[in-house]
């Protein structure tokens, strides 16, 4: 199975690279989708490998902090990926005349350094929170690889830093997010103010003639 998902995605990279006709944003997108994934069942995968042969399950403390690191990186930057291509196909479907000026190579690219940027500080937020956690030895996680649930569960200081990030850092991003990049939301925005401000000055003039 790891063969066959890294010859594939190759397959497809040099498919895509090769061909001129392929050279277009969609592709792009799916020629470093291909080149996530290959990487990121090389994070596991390889060890697991060595495990089954060796029949050990012993990983080092920094070997496990780093296939954590890499293993988040490339989770997240594959779901990244899939929603930029998203996006391509919205505007290809909805836009027609308009997918060469808005998806430009320029644009493109950008997309996709913003993407890598924003998953490699995320990874290494998640990696140095775990850092500053204790662990008991002796320690047996209860899977393939270090996944950062688990790693939070077996670790004897207090992980309220990994749950305060869910569920108080992720709720207060979302407005920003999702809200105030929405056209509607920003119109009703500046209309409040203005009403707001007209009432202020009301207010003001009032008590300056009293």
């Amino acid at each position: 199975m790891f063969l066959l998902t890294v010859l594939g995605n190759l397959l497809i990279i040099l498919v895509t690279i090769s061909d001129s006709h392929l050279h277009t944003p969609m592709y792009f997108f799916l020629s470093n989708l291909s080149f996530v994934d290959i990487c990121f069942t090389s994070t596991t995968i390889p060890k697991m490998l060595v495990n089954i042969q060796t029949q050990s399950k012993a990983i080092t403390y920094a070997g496990c902090i780093t296939q954590m690191q890499f293993f988040i990186l490339f989770s997240v930057l594959d779901i990244f990926l899939l929603t930029i291509m998203a996006y391509d196909r919205f505007v290809a479907i909805c836009h027609p005349l308009h997918y060469v000026v808005i998806m430009k190579p320029q644009f493109c690219g950008l997309l996709f350094l913003v993407s890598w940027i924003i998953n490699i500080l995320h990874s290494w937020l998640q990696s140095i929170m775990v850092l500053h956690l204790s662990f008991c030895t002796d320690l047996e996680i209860p899977h393939f690889f270090c996944e950062l649930n688990h790693l939070a569960h077996l670790a004897c200081s207090d992980t309220s830093v990994t749950s305060v990030m869910y569920s108080v850092v992720t709720p207060m991003l979302n407005p920003f997010i999702y809200s105030l990049r929405n056209k509607d939301i920003k119109s009703a925005l500046r209309r409040l103010c203005e009403r707001e401000t007209m009432k202020l000055s009301v207010v003001m003039r009032l008590k300056t003639c009293l």
